[in-house]
């Protein structure tokens, strides 16, 4: 499966700009896409300092919907907004009275982020702070979420520069390491990739900065995300989860797959556990048709279990209107896949003509 790479350098135009962000990217755009991934290919997606907050959190978000590894690279600085000091990347247009509208709220990235796969998602930052900002995430301390928080299924690597000790503009001396190093078209594992521009850049910032490494988790039984969210609650999240490896396992393998077909169905369960039984019975209903279109048979264990799952949601259905509709496709179906449970055919048609003379 092909990965994603975000490469994102942003910083002021005007006075307040720190670093020269975007001298990155040349450097950066030298490294073949598969090595600045880790995969065998890659889509790149490169930023040079954007204008808009929501022009970036779209390119994010997109790329955080991708299926595969995805890396994302950032340069640039932070600055907190006056009213609520939450750290924000500032953008072309940032000033220092203007961040909480002009520049990316970090916490972004993390939301954005939140429901990928554990282990798919790796970022490599270099930042520099404004003196505000240096002190503010210098005074944070455990067991508090980590100052500049991607989410705990993530891996982050990186520094965070302290504001220039003099008058002019900080370079991206990690980054540019980091892109040297894969330059030579080998891509150490990203913890030594980490060290190895870290001491490239010692001797310029001794005793200087921030190191950011945060390993993150090797990649398990996506099951096992699934089922934590809705133990916890998260029904949505681990519904959108289920989402994006449905849409993965379609695009790898084909929607009519049996890979695809049981994050389908995995869906469908998902619904019923967060009583949406009308969403339950009409993704176990395209599940029975998705299996009679690929050619299975009626009489299949797979295709007779969604339509009897499909009958049993739809029984629960309380809206009198959502039920009719849904019924007119479930009688479809069972004239097709009458089931091993008599009279299931003649009970949909009794339960349509019922409702048909309610509201």
């Amino acid at each position: 499966m092909p990965g994603t790479v975000l490469l994102l350098a942003a910083s002021p135009l005007g006075r307040g700009r720190l670093v020269d962000a975007t001298s990155v990217l040349p450097v950066l755009a030298a490294v073949p896409p598969a090595v600045l991934s880790g995969a065998d290919t890659a889509n790149v997606v490169e930023l040079a300092d954007p204008l808009e907050p929501q022009a970036v959190l779209t390119r994010l978000r997109a790329a955080a919907a991708a299926p595969g590894p995805l890396t994302v690279y950032v340069t640039g600085q932070l600055q907190l907004d006056r009213r609520q000091r939450l750290p924000h990347l500032a953008l072309a247009r940032t000033t220092a009275s203007t961040v909480r509208y002009t520049g990316l709220p970090w916490h972004w990235f993390r939301e954005e982020l939140r429901l990928r796969p554990a282990g798919a998602t790796t970022l490599f930052l270099d930042l520099h702070a404004d003196p505000e900002t240096w002190q503010s995430l210098s005074a944070a301390r455990p067991p508090g979420p980590p100052p500049l928080d991607c989410g705990p299924d993530n891996a982050v690597y990186g520094r965070v520069a302290p504001p220039p000790s003099r008058r002019g503009v900080g370079e991206p001396a990690y980054m540019k390491a980091v892109a040297t190093i894969l330059r030579s078209g080998w891509r150490p594992p990203d913890e030594e990739l980490h060290q190895q521009a870290l001491t490239r850049i010692a001797p310029e910032s001794v005793g200087a900065g921030l190191p950011l490494a945060r390993r993150g988790p090797v990649p398990g039984d996506p099951h096992a995300a699934v089922t934590a969210a809705v133990r916890s609650g998260r029904h949505a999240d681990a519904d959108a989860l289920a989402a994006r490896l449905e849409q993965a396992a379609a695009l790898a393998h084909g929607p009519a797959s049996e890979e695809a077909l049981h994050w389908t169905e995995v869906r469908a369960d998902l619904a019923m556990l967060a009583g949406d039984a009308a969403r339950s019975c009409r993704t176990w209903l395209a599940v029975a048709s998705a299996r009679l279109a690929a050619g299975q048979s009626a009489e299949a264990p797979a295709v007779e279990t969604a339509v009897d799952r499909a009958h049993h949601q739809w029984g629960r259905v309380g809206d009198p209107a959502r039920a009719r509709e849904l019924g007119s496709v479930l009688a479809e179906l069972r004239g097709r896949v009458p089931g091993r449970r008599e009279g299931a055919l003649d009970h949909v048609r009794r339960q349509l003509r019922q409702l048909q003379t309610q509201g």
